[in-house]
């Protein structure tokens, strides 16, 4: 597995609940939104997720007549899904800006403490 594939593992949870919060939306939509925003994901990844959230009553799904071909289902963030997707945003923005700033080309403290060696 990719360091891509595993860092976005960790976060795409967050990241679906995100756009369901925003629009009742059913699978292949939520797919192409997340490519869209440059997430790449494939239907086969999204469809394990969204049972996962179900069971844990975070989201709701509701089979609606599609304009084209067969039923699709449709979800919808719960209140407890809500508070889901807040317990994630501060998660990510309590560990955003120190990761921003570790990873910052030349920073952050072991970058003087390597150059500091090469002294003695």
């Amino acid at each position: 597995m990719s360091v891509r594939s595993q860092l976005l593992k960790g976060i795409l949870e967050g990241c679906i609940l995100a756009v369901i919060s925003k629009e009742t939306i059913y699978g292949y939509e939520l797919t192409m939104k997340l490519r869209d925003m440059r997430i790449e994901v494939s239907e086969g990844s999204i469809y394990p997720i969204l049972l996962r959230l179900q069971k844990e009553q975070l989201i709701v799904g509701e089979m609606r007549e599609s304009p084209s071909g067969p039923n699709r289902k449709y979800y919808t963030l719960t209140d407890k899904g809500e508070e889901a997707l807040q317990q994630f945003r501060m998660h990510w923005d309590a560990l955003k800006g120190p990761v921003d700033e570790l990873m910052q080309k030349g920073g952050g403290a072991h970058a003087h403490q390597r150059s500091d060696r090469g002294k003695q």
